[in-house]
């Protein structure tokens, strides 16, 4: 089946309101193909800022969420308050928050099932570091990622799968094609054999780690990359041509 080619730009820890106007000016007014389905996971004080600028059709993600939804939990925002600034999207399991933050496969999983409870959607990522690689347990990690994951989804509607190597991430290493193709592959065929058939054909798998506008083409062409999720270069015009890799 054809699955809509999707494309979230993660502006992680970037930007001023000054600067994100730029971009978002830059956004309005570019030529998007309308057959990508394009998504801004803007800084959580800008959700606001992000939606009020932003084409409406250009959707508006938050970059994590907790797994309840208010209480004693200084600092962190919850899928209600997300939707309440108008977004409609939040990533979550991004390997900054599995790294960098200590973010835990379960605790993923549980943000994960409350996100999707109150009828937000997903970009679950998951993806594999350096040492694992070379180790090569690629796939015994990808696998257990999404398998925590997939525990916690009732319905896959509102979920797009992002695959991102962390030792591609931000690195400007990329995965060539035929690598993010062979663990993009992979996915599917867990999906179908863990999930169904009906998820594995359905379901939009991403790539992420060093997407740009130059090597956005040659990724999108793989027959199981199904778009990006896009860190540094969405932060800048050439976000229009990834956007535009399958025009």
């Amino acid at each position: 089946m054809a699955r809509t080619f999707f494309v979230g730009g993660n502006w992680k820890m970037n930007g001023t309101k000054e600067s994100l106007e730029e971009l978002i000016t830059t956004l309005n007014t570019g030529s998007l193909d309308d057959q990508t389905e394009v998504v801004c996971a803007a800084p959580s004080i800008y959700l606001d800022f992000a939606r009020s600028l932003l084409d409406p059709r250009i959707a508006v993600a938050a970059q994590n969420c907790y797994k309840v939804a208010k209480g004693a939990f200084t600092g962190e925002i919850s899928p209600a308050m997300i939707k309440d600034c108008g977004a409609d999207w939040v990533v979550l399991g991004h390997s900054e928050r599995r790294h960098v933050f200590g973010e835990s496969d379960e605790l993923i999983g549980q943000k994960v099932a409350h996100a999707l409870e109150n009828d937000l959607g997903v970009i679950a990522c998951v993806g594999e570091k350096l040492e694992e690689r070379e180790a090569g347990t690629t796939e015994e990690v990808v696998y257990a990622q999404t398998q925590v994951i997939a525990e916690n989804v009732k319905g896959w509607e509102k979920v797009v799968l992002a695959y991102e190597p962390v030792w591609a991430i931000g690195t400007g290493k990329t995965a060539t094609p035929e690598q993010a193709q062979e663990v993009h592959e992979k996915l599917r065929a867990w999906l179908r054999a863990n999930v169904s058939d009906d998820v594995a054909d359905s379901l939009r798998i991403i790539y992420g780690g060093s997407v740009t506008g130059a090597n956005c083409k040659e990724l999108a062409s793989q027959a199981d990359v199904d778009g990006f999720l896009v860190g540094g270069a969405s932060l800048k015009p050439e976000f229009v041509d990834i956007i535009n890799a399958r025009a």
